[in-house]
């Protein structure tokens, strides 16, 4: 997985090693030499306090580290043209807190621990932004993954409906196509009841937007979702008119958003605060 942000124009990336965020050395670098980013993090890594915070990482994070090894780099660190490149790092002392790779896409990456003490030598305000960022980027990662967790909730109880409506709705005499019909139906009552329209009647009125209603949903409303389905798939059960389950399922609908809403009234998705307030004054 990759990701990335940007300071002072500089893109700066972001890489997965082993389920941890490994920031780009060479692209911070480009904040002191843009053109000899190599030599920059070599100076950096040469120097004495360098070589001992990467050592103790090391050795915290790291049981294959080559301490000897180490060791002999400290005592010569810090002397007069002493030179320290990453390669030679890693190769001698069989680190993983940096890693470096050749070519096109390569580049010097550090884990974050390592990445930021980096950014405190290049510059203290650069540090501070490098981590402002960093953190911002975690954020909405952090939202997308609830975002995607609440909508696979949504499509794992939407499997419980669709096995309730085939024990209950669907009988024998009915042919695969006037089944899909039932089917159909049943996911657009769950859309008119929560979101007050059909899928076609939203694909209409949003020609040029990619993927369906539900895609656009807020995350309070995937959770309702979720809810209506399991509840639908009892009403189902109970031989329950899909007319009186309309209403049923718009109550619980309206009743759980306007709770939802008045306790978080913050949505991911970027058109979400509009259709937030239009909610809201629904609900009133």
């Amino acid at each position: 997985m990759k990701s990335k942000f940007t300071i002072n124009d500089i893109e700066i990336n972001i890489k997965k090693f082993n389920s941890e965020d490994y920031i780009s050395l060479t692209d911070m670098a480009k904040f002191s030499d843009a053109e000899h980013t190599g030599y920059v993090i070599t100076r950096w890594l040469s120097t004495r306090y360098t070589v001992e915070f990467m050592g103790i990482w090391e050795k915290v994070n790291n049981p294959n580290f080559n301490v000897v090894e180490f060791y002999n780099i400290r005592n010569d660190s810090g002397s007069h043209n002493y030179v320290l490149s990453s390669k030679q790092w890693i190769e001698k002392t069989n680190a993983i807190g940096i890693i470096s790779n050749a070519g096109r896409y390569g580049g010097t990456f550090a884990h974050k621990d390592i990445a930021f003490e980096f950014a405190t030598w290049l510059s203290a305000e650069f540090k501070f932004w490098i981590i402002k960022e960093f953190q911002r980027l975690k954020e909405v990662e952090q939202k997308a993954i609830a975002w995607t967790a609440k909508r696979e909730l949504a499509r794992i109880n939407y499997r419980i409906q669709t096995d309730a409506i085939k024990e209950n709705l669907i009988v024998p005499a009915l042919t695969d196509k006037q089944k899909s019909f039932v089917y159909a139906d049943e996911a657009d009552l769950l859309n008119v009841a929560l979101f007050g329209k059909t899928a076609c009647e939203w694909r209409a009125e949003n020609p040029n937007e990619k993927g369906n209603i539900r895609d656009f949903a807020t995350i309070q409303q995937l959770l309702v979702l979720a809810n209506m389905e399991s509840y639908n798939a009892t009403l189902i059960g109970k031989k329950i008119a899909q007319s009186e389950r309309l209403i049923e399922l718009n109550n619980m609908a309206r009743q759980q958003l306007k709770v939802l809403l008045e306790v978080d009234n913050r949505l991911l998705l970027p058109k979400g605060k509009d259709q937030n307030v239009e909610m809201v004054k629904k609900l009133k």
